[in-house]
Order: C-alpha cells, then sequence, then structure tokens
C-alpha cells in the first residue's frame, strides 16, 4: 500500500496523523486534523522535513534517535510550531509500520496536550508555593494530623533533631518519633507533656526541650485549623543554645590573633590601623609601631592597583566582606602576591566599630599556578589553547551571550589533504606546517577571539559575540590567508581547508553541540570539493544519522547475505543479440525496503565499506559467469569497480583467485573502471592495468565523458572500451549538445580501435541515431531493465537466445 493510499483511512481518525518517510524524514502524508492543529491549509505539509515543526531542541535530538534507527515505536511529550510562530504541547507516538513486503513508514498520531498540561502546571506550582514557604521559615516546622500522623515537615526539622539519612527517604512516622525520644535528656517528661497536648486539640503551648547532643530548643505547638475545625497540629522549632560567654569568645580570639599563621590587622571604625599580628611583621617587614594609623588604601596602594584597590573597599562598604587576590610590596620594595580577606565588624545598632584584615604570602602559588595552567591548557606543538581551555573560553562567551541576548560564532577548520604532507614529507615537517599555519590563523581574528588546536590539522576559531556576518568575514578571511603559498626548505606549495560554522545559541547551546554542528557543516564541505566554508543547518544532523544508519545496516546486510544481483542485458547492435549482461547491485532492507544503489553505494564510498561489497559483488558475480558458460555458451559479464577497491594491493590477486576457483575464463569479466579511478595516480593505475590485462580480463572506461580525460592517458592504457554515460543519451537526437559529444565520444573511440557502448537506452529514436555512428553496444530499458538471475536464464538463455527486434 503507497501513502496516498492511507489517506482515506487517516482521515478518519480524530487525532492528528503523518506519515514519514523512515529514510529521508519527509512528510508523505497528513489528514486533515493535523493540519488543523498546526493552523496550515489543507495538503500543505507533504514533503516537509519533519525537523521543521520542532520547536525545542530536544525534539531534533528525538528525530536524530528516530533518523538513527534506536527505535520503531517511541511514545514522548513535546512542543510543535505551527506556521503563526506559536507553540503547543502534545503527546506523540511514532510507530514503524511495513507497508507491503519492501517499504516502510513513520506513522507519527499527535494528540493536543494543551489544556491538560496547564491544570498541571497550575497544580504543581501551588504545591511548590507551600513548600517554599515551609521551607523559607527560620524554624523547624513539623506537621501533623490529630492523631499525631505526620503529614509533612521542612529542612530545618531534620537538621536540629540530626534524623538520619534513612529516616529521610522513606515514611516511617513511628521511626522518627522513636529518634525523637531517644534525642531528649529527660523523655519521660517529654512523653507526658506530648501525652497532655495529643488529649486537647484547641491547646497552645510553649516548651523548652534540653537534647543530648547539647542543643536547647524552643517548641511552639498551635492547633490548625480548616474551615473553623481542629484538623491537626503545628510544631515549630528553635535553635536557642547559649553562645559561649563573651569573655571565653574574646580570649580565644586572642590566642588565635597571635598564634595565626596569616598576617592580621584591626583597624577602628576609620579604617586607621590599631594594631596588627607578629605574622604581618614577618611578612611585611613592617613593625606595628610603623602601621599605626595607617590605612588599608594606604598600605596597598601603588600606581599600579590603585582603582582595584579603591573598588574592593568599595565592596567592603556595600557588602561588609571582600576577599580575592592582589600585589602589594614588602618594605623592601620586593612584590608579592597576597590572598585577602577583609571583613566590616558592627555592633548592635549597625555601627562599624572596627575592621579586620587576614593576609598571606601566595606568590610562590601563584608562579605554581601559572606554569601548571600554561602545561594544562595549551597545545605543546602550537601554543594555541587547547580543548580544555577552548571549553573554559566557550563557557565564559556563553554567560555574556546569555546575559546580554548576544551570539558568537565557532569556526571549526580542517586542513585539506594534510595527510599527505605527513605521509610523502614526514610528520617533522607536517609539525612546521601546522606552526605556519596557526601564525596565519592568528592573524585572521581579533584579540577577543581565540584560535585553538583539538589534534592533528583540527582548528576551532571563538568568536566572541561575532554574529553570521562576521562569522562569514572570519571564515574568508581564513581562506585567502591560507592559499597564499607557503616555503619551506626552499619548495612552495598551498594548504587549503574546509570550514563548518555554528552561532550560539542557534546551533547549540553547549560545546559539545557546537562543535559536534560545526564539524557536520565541515564535513559536508568535504563533500562538496574542500577549500570553503558553510554554515550549520539542522538537516545536516539528521543526515549525518541517515548515513550512519545506511552504514551501519550495509555491513549487516554483508555479514547476513543481504545484498543480491540483478542482471541488464548487452546488446550487440549490429546483430540484435544479447552478448553479455552487466552486474547491478541490489539491497531490500528489511525496515527501509528497497533502496537505491544511488542513496547507499555513495555512503559506502565515504565509509570504505564499498572494499567489501565491492569484493562481494565480485565473486558472486564470478560465480554467476562461470555457471553461465557452461558448454558451448558464451557471455561476457561486466562489473562496475569503485576507486577505493581498485586501490587495494590485492586486488589483482583477489580477482585471480576469484576467477580460479570458479573455474572461469578471464576474457569472460569486463572491469567498468571510472576516469577518476585511472586518472588521479597514472603510473600506478597503468601498473595495475598492465597486470590486470596481462591475467586476461577485459577493461571499459565506464561513463566516459563525465570525468577529467586525458587522451594521452587513453591511448598508453590497455583499455578495449568506452561507455556513454546515461546522462548524454537520454536528451537524443533532439539536444545539440549532447548529439555533438556523443559524437565526439563514438569518433575517438573508434579511431582509437576502442569498441563503443551506449547505457540508458530507452527510446527507438536513440537506438536509431546512436546506429548512425556506429555504436558497437547497448543497453537500457528499450530492450530490457536489469533481470534476476532466473528471470535473465528464462529469457535470453534457455531456450538458446532469439535475435532482438526493435520496434
Amino acid at each position: 500500500m503507497k501513502p496516498h493510499q492511507w489517506q482515506p483511512l487517516i482521515e478518519g481518525m480524530l487525532e492528528a496523523v503523518l506519515l514519514v518517510d523512515p529514510i529521508q524524514l519527509r512528510i508523505l502524508g497528513a489528514n486533515r486534523s493535523a493540519h488543523t492543529l498546526l493552523r496550515l491549509p489543507p495538503d500543505t505539509l507533504m514533503g516537509t522535513a519533519v525537523v521543521e515543526l520542532a520547536a525545542a531542541p530536544e525534539d531534533l535530538f528525538f528525530w536524530e534517535d528516530v533518523a538513527a534507527g534506536l527505535s520503531d515505536n517511541i511514545f514522548s511529550e513535546t512542543l510543535l510550531q505551527r506556521q503563526d510562530g506559536s507553540t503547543i504541547q502534545v503527546e506523540r507516538r511514532v510507530s514503524l509500520v511495513k507497508v507491503g513486503l519492501d517499504n516502510s513508514v513513520y506513522v507519527v498520531a499527535i494528540r493536543d496536550h494543551t489544556s491538560q498540561r496547564q491544570v498541571e502546571n497550575e497544580l504543581e506550582k501551588l504545591i511548590a508555593e507551600l513548600r517554599a514557604t515551609l521551607e523559607s521559615t527560620a524554624d523547624g516546622i513539623l506537621v501533623t494530623d490529630l492523631d499525631g500522623a505526620i503529614r509533612s515537615y521542612n529542612h530545618l526539622f531534620a537538621k536540629l533533631w540530626g534524623l538520619p539519612e534513612d529516616l529521610l527517604t522513606q515514611r516511617d512516622d513511628a521511626a522518627i518519633y522513636s529518634w525523637m525520644d531517644k534525642c531528649m535528656v529527660d523523655a519521660g517528661h517529654y512523653m507526658e507533656r506530648l501525652g497532655t497536648i495529643a488529649r486537647s486539640p484547641l491547646m497552645e503551648a510553649t516548651d523548652v526541650l534540653v537534647l543530648r547532643s547539647g542543643k536547647i530548643l524552643e517548641r511552639v505547638t498551635l492547633p490548625q485549623y480548616a474551615r473553623g475545625r481542629p484538623i491537626g497540629r503545628v510544631y515549630s522549632y528553635r535553635d536557642i543554645t547559649q553562645r559561649l560567654a563573651d569573655e571565653a569568645r574574646l580570649q580565644l580570639a586572642a590566642k588565635v590573633f597571635e598564634s595565626s599563621t596569616d598576617a592580621i590587622f584591626i583597624t577602628d571604625g576609620e579604617q586607621k590601623i590599631i594594631t596588627t599580628n607578629p605574622s604581618f611583621e614577618r611578612l611585611t617587614s613592617y613593625h606595628e609601631e610603623e602601621m599605626i594609623g595607617q590605612t588599608p588604601r594606604d598600605f596597598f596602594s601603588e600606581q599600579s592597583n590603585n582603582d582595584q584597590v579603591e573598588k574592593l573597599l568599595e565592596e567592603l562598604e556595600i557588602k561588609g566582606f571582600w576577599e580575592g587576590e592582589l600585589w602589594n610590596r614588602r618594605k623592601n620594595g620586593h612584590a608579592y602576591l597576597c590572598m585577602i580577606s577583609l571583613v566590616r565588624v558592627q555592633d548592635e545598632d549597625g555601627k562599624t566599630i572596627h575592621y579586620i584584615g587576614f593576609f598571606k604570602d601566595r606568590t610562590e602559588t601563584h608562579t605554581a599556578k601559572q606554569k601548571i595552567e600554561e602545561l594544562a591548557f595549551s597545545d605543546i606543538l602550537t601554543g594555541l589553547p587547547n580543548r580544555l581551555l577552548l571549553a573554559e573560553r566557550i563557557k565564559q562567551s556563553i554567560g555574556v551571550a546569555s546575559r546580554s541576548n548576544s551570539t558568537f560564532a565557532l569556526l571549526f577548520i580542517d586542513l585539506d589533504h594534510f595527510k599527505q604532507i605527513n605521509d610523502s614529507l614526514g610528520h617533522p615537517f607536517g609539525d612546521r606546517v601546522l606552526i605556519e599555519v596557526t601564525e596565519r590563523l592568528k592573524k585572521c581574528i581579533r584579540q577577543v577571539d581565540t584560535a585553538s588546536r583539538l589534534g592533528g590539522d583540527e582548528f576551532v576559531l571563538l568568536l566572541h559575540q561575532a554574529d553570521a556576518s562576521g562569522a562569514e568575514i572570519c571564515a574568508r578571511r581564513v581562506l585567502e590567508e591560507l592559499n597564499v603559498p607557503f616555503t619551506l626548505d626552499g619548495m612552495s606549495f598551498t594548504v587549503t581547508c574546509s570550514i563548518g560554522v555554528a552561532l550560539y545559541p542557534a546551533d547549540g547551546m553547549t560545546m559539545d553541540d557546537l562543535i559536534k554542528n560545526a564539524d557536520s557543516a565541515m564535513y559536508h564541505v568535504k563533500e562538496r570539493g574542500r577549500s570553503d566554508f558553510r554554515f550549520y543547518q539542522r538537516q545536516m544532523n539528521i543526515g549525518l544519522l541517515s548515513r550512519m544508519k545506511l552504514d551501519h545496516a550495509m555491513r549487516q546486510a554483508l555479514e547476513h547475505d543481504s545484498f543480491r544481483l540483478h542482471y541488464q542485458p548487452l546488446i550487440d547492435l549490429a546483430s540484435g543479440q544479447v552478448i553479455g549482461a552487466e552486474a547491478l547491485l541490489r539491497w531490500n532492507d528489511k525496515d527501509m525496503g528497497e533502496i537505491s544503489p544511488a542513496q547507499f553505494i555513495p555512503i559506502a564510498e565515504e565509509t570504505g565499506v564499498i572494499v567489501a561489497i565491492g569484493n562481494w559483488v565480485m565473486a558472486s558475480a564470478i560465480k554467476q559467469a562461470a555457471k553461465w558458460n557452461q558448454g558451448n555458451q558464451v557471455l561476457r559479464v561486466s562489473i562496475n569497480v569503485s576507486a577505493l577497491q581498485f586501490q587495494q594491493s590485492d586486488f589483482v590477486e583477489n580477482l585471480a583467485m576469484a576467477l580460479q576457483e570458479a573455474g572461469l575464463a578471464p576474457d569472460r569479466i569486463e572491469l567498468e573502471l571510472t576516469e577518476s579511478i585511472l586518472v588521479r595516480d597514472a603510473n600506478e593505475a597503468l601498473r595495475v592495468l598492465e597486470s590486470l590485462a596481462k591475467l586476461g580480463v577485459k577493461m571499459a572506461i565506464d561513463d566516459f565523458g563525465t570525468g577529467y580525460s586525458s587522451l594521452s592517458y587513453l591511448k598508453r592504457f590497455p583499455i578495449s572500451k568506452l561507455k556513454i554515460d546515461r546522462s548524454f543519451v537520454q536528451h537524443l537526437p533532439d539536444d545539440e549538445s549532447d548529439v555533438a559529444i556523443v559524437t565526439a565520444i563514438a569518433s575517438l573511440g573508434h579511431a582509437l580501435k576502442l569498441k563503443v557502448i551506449a547505457e540508458g537506452v530507452e527510446t527507438e529514436e536513440q537506438r536509431a541515431f546512436l546506429q548512425t555512428l556506429g555504436c558497437d553496444e547497448l543497453q537500457g530499458f528499450l530492450y530490457s531493465p536489469a533481470l534476476t538471475p532466473a528471470e535473465f536464464e528464462s529469457t535470453y538463455l534457455f531456450p538458446p537466445q532469439e535475435k532482438l527486434q526493435s520496434s
């Protein structure tokens, strides 16, 4: 059943329903309820990426999970964005449903949850306000019903009575009362008093409780009323334990003052120093007599820190204390860093009577800290901030941006083909290049920005309070700067880079999200030719996860032998007979259905799994060719070879072994190679081609004319055939440009004594035109689509094939 055939079914449902493609995550169908819910005109959701409905970052992560195939049945609550910009709270269920034998579709059922959520929020708010009131009191509170069952208590109550952790995490009234009984010095009187209170529901009482811990608590007992009737009791407890006598405290303070290793000074209410301790003289070299009458401003101020001293004294007056680091000088003029704490002391009426200062020498600690930070936060090779320091800088930028409602940018930079420099010239030379790149990157940013190295040839630029325009200017500046040739050891060369850009907060709220998304944008630059920049788009992660999902599924398909080969006949134009077949890969996944090679082959090439797939194709096609070439049957089978597979050092050996194991003559196999394989490293390609020619297999250049060709290479290579790409054939004979190109390819091939085959032939007009050019072979739907081995045999091999008559 196709998605549009589901429309009558989903239109009959009260819920909003969407049908979503499992690979692209685009909407295939939606009922009227969905359009009404989202306030959209009918039939406007078709083809929309489902992530465009997301109103929160969490929902984007949800669809990333779906794209990654983490579940085929997910229930969740989320926010959706309507066309007018408003958002609604909904309940949503996503289910993967099989559609026929080969395809699947996600069914997304959505229910408006706004009203229910509003009621729940109001209830939660009321409960939270009541709890906050209970916790904000200065007393420990215990609330019970008339029978003594505990209804609630606050944290201060638990703290005053020292309730153990296990009583805080479980409801056990008897255990709490037992604990309180054990805490009392006079438990008998305590229990008797509780009994009296329990027998008198309206009684108000105040008691003093002496605990074994030494605390003395004042307990106030009041009845709790509801609608004029008592419903329980509220007990409040306040710690009234007497402090140490003032005299004892003063004696203790004097001992601390004299023996403390901290330098201490005390001033009067006007900030004039009245005394210092022995440690003060040891640290500063000033005697107490020299300091009496001076103020902290006189002692700490010098030209370099006047402003800081004024600010700390202002804060001391406002807050009553100040703590921080300050550079000062000893009597001999030597500078030292001191850690200072200043406190304002007031009397009972709030009048300032003293200021007390504590400070200690932190110079050695500061020097050691600087060295440790230099090692911990810097890249050893370039001296740039490393990931750890970058994380701190990004955290600071997030704080500034969130307070000022501004933005900043992150540029993820990856050098293009840097591995070739390391492999060919060595890592020491590569390190020198990285240092040169670092110097150029520094020229491209402002003083407030940060250039960092993550490792290898990856760099990140943090552009403080920059918008998209500022990020674009910086990205273009980096590209221009790196395009200027480098010169090292008399050698000139160019190092280009690919740049991905992510903006806060649109593209991520954390460092990890911003770097991941900038990296994703950079990856798309690499895909499209390198040496450029690109801003992150939300669909990129969906695409990346879809590629990861397909990559995993391909590896599973290899493991479970889920791939299959179909064969399209190759027709000799002169005789009209089938002279061969091209092996074409097909894949039907159990969850995603039939997947086009145009979707999965590029991803297989990116991830490298194409090598394993190519080996399977080669082995399977050779076995099939061996079966078809038994007896007097002569049939050539063409096999496509990827660039990665061709570059494997054991490619020729594997092919020879497969031919030997199948008992197939090598000339019954034809390898189709793209031009890019042959011109990337012409000398190495020629070596491999000569080995293949010596083995006896035939070779053809596939998709000829779509790449970059060199006639000198073409003349040298042992190639026997050129294949005209279908993109040039489909508009024949009406398109003049295609006519010119195909004519030139046919003439070139025949001039070099090569056979010429055209693919994608679908009409009689195309066939007739190609025949006038003298094309040798054709393939396409005009004759036959790709067939299963059984279909191919029954149609063309058994009984012996008839001459094909074109209509």
